[in-house]
């Protein structure tokens, strides 16, 4: 049975539950209007009596009563007790006594509040059972309207008619009548259950559906993705097949809001709904997960198969969009995951496919899978994150310094500054084991922080002996991409009075290319104050050389990994040369970072790089290390030999 049908049932049950309480209510209110309307009738009748037949009959009540009244009154009662219409008969005087009883009962009892009530002209009825009175004698009989009728002629009241009148025959009566109504409500009560039954129904259909989608595109919601994409996973782990969780998100679609509003954006996000959902398989799952993330559960689906897919599916996003009349071309990003590969439950997927988006985001590849390298995220890291937050508080963080030398001259012309992690338990932490975690978090602009201020507070602190030396420091993407950053760096020189000149800010492509607008108008900032730029690790990234030419740069870092093989590897040659004839032409300084031997040096001043670091030149070093090293070292050495 679907789960409609299941839910249909259970509210078609759960609205039968009223009906039937609002049945009960009408039956017994009907069945008290019958009991009333039966007693109606019989004061009716005790009306009918007293006027036709005790009135006439006797001239006064007042006891005793003549013997040719009583003779009479007990041949009239004798009639109507035989055909039934009466159970018993009575006469009361002014006083409350009974002066006439049809059968001698009643004479000499209390006089009860009924015919006191009577007595004062007040017709009193009520249902009982024959003999059910203190005052009465002999077994129970059946049920009876007892009626006090006072007997009125001209006026005051002469006395109160005491009547028992059978109640089957009134209560057969008024059933007859009844017996309509009661199908009649019968009927109504049934159309009403079915009425409310397919209202119910029909309207938690509509909340289990609202309650399951986006209002907004009308696709699933992460609730619905969860469920989904946890029976993919298991079908996948049971049937040996292999099931994809992928995140899907608008490149800079932030802007579309700002400069178009957020009725331009949800119309967007509409638009690039009903996009994927035209584009999926049969079977597969597209939901909004908030903001502009989709999320797609694509189940049995091959490692292979899966990148035509994503093609197609960013080729469909990507297409221009009208909205209203504004063409817009939006990009995305998408990230996934493999299930059991790349992980065997829902939670553990959306991260690491998080992940990966993020990893496409920043490389601009439009599409990337889950890799474990990457993954910085375990329990440990985590709680390293939470130690790290301590260690910046409480200083637990050291700046090594590095020397860079001209390869011309020997000339020590700069020191790269690297953090390290004096941890109370594990001791000299390296960078690589918490930079990459601070990177993604917060953490990393507190980290940076406390970078500058400490090597710019270290160049004062050298004073003489480390003479003009320039400082480099890194910045990370997360850094450049913040439109204050300038502002922070402006603000350390100033608090240290160091020069702009003798402060090196290094990037990275990568970090240049996560959001280029705001990472251009930070380093012209930083440019114009006279702080030089340096791109670090270049060769590793994909930045546009249009793109690096129109920056304010300084200085290029030629990647490690194309020097480490400069004798050896050929095509690694000619690439480092063609580096240096770039930078040169760009009319910026050259770097090479990773030099270990002397061959390789010789190689790179033969090319006409300009600077080298590595190994060679000198190890990383603590700040109070660095002004005997460079008292001890012969002038003019370019390289330790």
């Amino acid at each position: 049975m679907s789960s409609s049908w299941r839910l249909f049932l259970t509210y078609a049950g759960a609205s039968l539950v009223p009906v039937l309480l609002l049945g009960l209510v009408l039956t017994f209110a009907l069945s008290h209007e019958a009991r009333d309307r039966g007693i109606g009738v019989a004061r009716v009748q005790a009306a009918l009596v007293a006027r036709t037949a005790i009135e006439p009959l006797v001239g006064s009540l007042e006891a005793p009563l003549t013997a040719e009244d009583a003779g009479e009154l007990q041949r009239l009662s004798a009639s109507a007790i035989s055909s039934g219409a009466v159970v018993r008969l009575r006469l009361r005087d002014t006083a409350g006594r009974v002066i006439f009883s049809d059968d001698g009962s009643g004479t000499g009892a209390d006089v009860g509040d009924e015919v006191l009530d009577a007595v004062r002209g007040t017709v009193v009825a009520h249902l009982t059972r024959l003999n059910s009175d203190r005052n009465d004698v002999g077994p129970a009989g059946p049920e009876v309207v007892e009626v006090y009728q006072p007997i009125i002629r001209d006026g005051p009241v002469l006395g109160v008619l005491e009547i028992y009148l059978p109640y089957d025959p009134i209560a057969r009566e008024v059933s007859r009548g009844l017996h309509t109504v009661y199908l009649a409500l019968t009927a109504g009560l049934a159309a009403l259950w079915m009425i409310l039954a397919v209202i119910s129904g029909s309207t938690m259909r509509w909340i289990a559906h609202q309650a399951g989608h986006d209002a907004l595109t009308g696709l699933p919601n992460r609730t619905v993705f969860q469920r989904h994409a946890a029976a993919a996973v298991e079908a996948a782990r049971r049937d040996g097949r292999t099931t994809a969780v992928v995140l899907a998100d608008v490149d800079r679609f932030k802007e579309v809001n700002d400069t178009l509003g957020h009725r331009t954006g949800d119309a967007l996000l509409r638009e690039l709904g009903g996009r994927l959902a035209a584009a999926v398989r049969s079977g597969d799952t597209v939901a909004r997960l908030g903001g502009d993330e989709f999320g797609l559960v694509l189940p049995d689906i091959g490692p292979d198969a899966i990148g035509p897919l994503l093609d197609r599916l960013r080729a469909a996003l990507e297409a221009e969009a009208m909205v209203g009349t504004l063409p817009l071309s939006p990009e995305a990003s998408f990230g996934y995951a493999l299930a059991p590969a790349d992980g065997t439950d829902v939670d553990t997927l959306l991260r690491r496919a998080d992940m990966a988006m993020y990893l496409a985001k920043g490389t601009r590849s439009g599409t990337a899978r889950y890799d474990r390298r990457r993954d910085h995220y375990d329990a440990a890291q985590l709680a390293l994150v939470a130690e790290l937050r301590r260690a910046i508080e409480n200083d637990e963080l050291v700046l090594h310094y590095q020397p860079k030398a001209e390869l011309r001259t020997g000339k020590i012309c700069s020191v790269e500054a690297l953090v390290r992690w004096r941890h109370p338990k594990r001791g000299l932490v390296a960078p690589d084991a918490f930079l990459p975690v601070a990177e993604q978090t917060g953490l990393i602009d507190p980290l940076t922080r406390w970078v500058l201020a400490t090597a710019l507070a270290q160049v004062v602190a050298w004073g003489e002996p480390c003479g003009a030396l320039s400082v480099a420091v890194n910045v990370s993407a997360r850094n450049l991409a913040r439109a204050d950053f300038a502002d922070t760096v402006l603000a350390a020189l100033a608090d240290t009075g160091v020069p702009a000149a003798r402060l090196v800010v290094e990037i990275t492509e990568t970090a240049l290319m996560t959001d280029p607008a705001i990472a251009a108008d930070v380093l012209n900032r930083l440019a114009e104050a006279g702080i030089r730029v340096s791109i670090d690790d270049f060769g590793q990234g994909q930045t546009s050389l249009g793109y690096l030419s129109t920056l304010p740069l300084h200085e290029l870092k030629i990647d490690k990994s194309f020097v480490d093989d400069l004798p050896d590897n050929i095509a690694h040659a000619a690439i480092v040369r063609s580096m240096i004839d770039l930078g040169h032409n760009l009319g910026l300084q050259v770097v090479a970072e990773g030099v270990e031997t002397v061959e390789v040096a010789d190689l790179l001043k033969a090319a006409g790089c300009d600077i080298a670091q590595g190994y060679l030149v000198a190890r990383p070093m603590p700040a109070g290390d660095l002004p005997p090293w460079l008292s001890e070292r012969p002038a003019g050495q370019a390289v330790q030999r």
